[in-house]
């Protein structure tokens, strides 16, 4: 399958008819990608249990305690689950982190490119039927806010105003737990949150995620590049990290190479863990890759997997 990199957003570098240009570019590489091969609506991305109750069923192993029937149960003094039927309307959430640590990548894109992509294929898989969908984008310097509203044009607006963010200033650390905690108040309608970052930092978002996932279906979008997870074979390299400021030089080695790999891969189970805690399913996409195919590998995985409907997350 050919690879498609999206177009690079330079926010305040990209004139307006280059940028409108590019965010066209980007819908229809989407749309001519996705459209065809997936089919349905938003539960095919996340066949989550819904919000309203349906019919109740016995439990079984790995279904989610949270929806325990307790009347059914005592009067049949056997374990029962009640069945959630989704919204008709879905009111999607993006949290779109846009922290220093994505101007960054070794790959056909930045990561910030990347992470633009992803929310453009998230609005596309979730728009129509009167769904709405908002964002919440954190840069560690600011943080903006777009109201949830229907239509292609509010999403055409909406990723306008993703891609034009503005950098934060060097030395700014990201703040992912203020993106997701700024779900938490008001309290929004129920539908699905979607958390896109490349998860470096500390982990600490995992208590105000696992209170989001108490009202709303998770889905959580890792952008990756190579130089996240491994260094170069050898040789004198420069790294520098936006988020503190910091530049330092060194020979790569095979210990250090080897050391970097194993903190780079704790690091990441970590935040796979965290993320299994909170019911979040995991979408990996890396600047080196086919974004979109693995966005649709990821779908059909999902739907494949809940063939029988049983109210169940299947972890990553």
């Amino acid at each position: 399958m050919p690879s498609h990199a999206p177009p690079s957003f330079r926010a305040g570098e990209l004139t307006d008819p280059k940028l409108a240009a590019a965010l066209k570019t980007l819908e229809l590489t989407v749309r001519r990608r996705l459209d065809g091969v997936l089919h349905g609506d938003h539960q095919g991305l996340i066949p989550g249990p819904g919000s309203e109750p349906g019919e109740a069923r016995l439990y079984q192993p790995g279904d989610d305690v949270r929806q325990m029937d307790w009347s059914v149960t005592a009067r049949t003094t056997h374990p029962h689950v009640r069945q959630m039927i989704a919204d008709r309307e879905l009111e999607t959430w993006l949290v779109v982190d846009l922290s220093s640590s994505l101007d960054f990548g070794t790959g056909r894109v930045q990561k910030r490119d990347l992470a633009i992509a992803a929310a453009a294929a998230i609005t596309h898989l979730t728009s129509g039927g009167g769904n709405r969908i908002g964002a919440v984008v954190a840069t560690g310097q600011d943080l903006v806010r777009i109201p949830a509203r229907s239509g292609r044009l509010h999403a055409q607006t909406m990723l306008r105003g993703i891609a034009t963010t503005p950098h934060a200033r060097d030395g700014v650390r990201g703040d992912l737990k203020a993106g997701i905690e700024s779900l938490r108040r008001p309290q929004r309608k129920r539908g699905l949150a979607v958390v896109i970052s490349d998860f470096l930092g500390d982990v600490d978002w995992q208590r105000s995620l696992r209170a989001i996932s108490a009202r709303h279906d998770l889905l959580a979008v890792e952008v990756l590049d190579p130089l996240d997870v491994a260094l170069p074979d050898g040789g004198d390299v420069v790294l520098h990290d936006p988020e503190s400021g910091r530049t330092r030089e060194f020979s790569v080695t095979p210990t250090l190479r080897a050391d970097f790999a194993a903190a780079a891969e704790a690091q990441r189970e970590q935040v796979q863990q965290a993320l299994r805690s909170c019911g979040a399913p995991v979408l990996s996409l890396r600047t080196d890759r086919d974004w979109i195919a693995d966005v649709v590998r990821f779908v059909s995985t999902r739907r494949h997997s809940f063939g029988a409907p049983s109210g169940r997350v299947p972890r990553q």
